[in-house]
């Protein structure tokens, strides 16, 4: 499996992706990283590592153009802008969804921290597309309003250290109209840099994606074709 870049038009502008795809996949995972980080966060990419292995697609975006990102480095002042988030999310579904090489895989979203809420949003945005959500340390919270709209089966994973997170968690859970579960990790903290804690994500994760319908054991159709956005 190799990675490519893929560069999803905005008016404009555009937002970066790295995408990898298995030979056959199973589906395909966007991931929304949390507030002041990229596509090349390490925790995150280190899950993508574990879903490629499990056979699913993964797309890591900046949810962000270069100019914004460079802003917000200054202001913080788009990394806690949900609809802004969650608007760029859902023009990367489209996109995934319209792509030869992507279209007809079963859309999975991860989000980490505000990534979570706007993966929850872009998810009431797409029920047709959007199969299933994982959030990581995440806020579903900020996504207000649009938690009773979602469809999609959502996993919150949430470390047992990170006292407030897991508590805002548990709240937001209780607006989901949708299958959805909380799972606690033992001893994580809200990056999850503890050892193994990770790794429990990422198979929990993992496990949640391949059961997306028509995931699991279904007749893959990806494979030939242009990837999204690919320059």
């Amino acid at each position: 499996m190799s990675e490519e870049p893929v560069r999803i038009p905005l008016d404009g502008s555009h937002l970066a992706g790295d995408l990898v795809l298995p030979a056959r996949p199973h589906g395909l995972v966007l991931f929304a990283h949390g507030s002041g980080s990229s596509r090349h966060s390490p925790r995150n990419r280190a899950v993508a590592g574990v879903l490629q292995q499990a056979g699913l697609g993964t797309l890591l975006l900046d949810l962000l153009t270069e100019e914004e990102e460079r802003i917000d480095a200054v202001t913080a002042g788009y990394r806690f802008d949900i609809p802004l988030l969650s608007q760029r999310l859902v023009t990367a579904v489209d996109a995934a969804a319209a792509a030869p090489a992507t279209a007809g895989l079963p859309l999975g979203l991860f989000g980490a921290s505000t990534g979570a809420a706007a993966a929850l949003e872009a998810a009431a945005e797409r029920p047709d597309r959007v199969r299933s959500v994982v959030s990581r340390g995440g806020r579903p919270d900020l996504a207000g309003r649009a938690l009773g709209r979602v469809r999609a089966p959502v996993l919150l994973l949430v470390g047992g250290r990170d006292h407030e997170v897991l508590q805002l968690n548990r709240e937001a859970a209780a607006l989901l109209t949708a299958p959805h579960e909380v799972v606690v990790v033992p001893g994580a903290t809200h990056l999850f840099e503890e050892p193994g804690t990770l790794e429990e994500v990422a198979a929990a994760a993992a496990d949640w994606f391949l059961r997306m319908p028509g995931g699991t054991g279904a007749e893959p159709s990806g494979g030939g074709g242009a990837p999204p956005g690919r320059p």
